[in-house]
């Protein structure tokens, strides 16, 4: 995995859900820090990336925080450790951590679970307009 940037954490989403792709644009909005670059689970890099980290994606259906060297976060770990990066009111989200992991992949799980049903899905990966190109892997 050396052609990944040593100094970003990676998104890995999954590129044909509607509410994902609007989760992913959220985050560049917020990413003041410019700290994350991101990439689809569906893509050449996303599936290099989870064969590298032994993920079986038709197992654990989710976001995954990885942050190369060092460790990956899937679920609600990933998601709040990404929105820890933001300030203003989303530091709010940070009380979600008095809940033990197992409760909040409970919740986790039922969103991701429904999430096609309830946002929609689209035939392709999303493909990033010029401004946010350099984002993605």
């Amino acid at each position: 995995m050396n052609n990944l940037p040593s100094n970003k954490k990676v998104i890995l989403f999954d590129g044909v859900c509607n509410f994902c792709n609007d989760s992913v644009l959220k985050v560049i909005k917020y990413d003041v820090k410019n700290q994350f670059v991101f990439t689809s689970l569906q893509s050449d890099i996303g599936k290099e990336i989870t064969q590298y980290l032994g993920i079986d994606t038709s197992k654990v259906d989710s976001i995954i925080l990885y942050e190369p060297n060092v460790a990956y976060d899937i679920k609600s770990t990933a998601a709040l450790k990404i929105m820890n990066n933001f300030g203003g009111i989303w530091k709010l989200t940070q009380v979600f951590w008095v809940f033990p992991e197992a409760l909040r992949n409970i919740v986790y799980d039922y969103i991701a679970k429904n999430r096609y049903k309830w946002f929609g899905k689209k035939d392709a990966c999303i493909i990033p307009s010029k401004e946010i190109q350099d984002k993605f892997l």
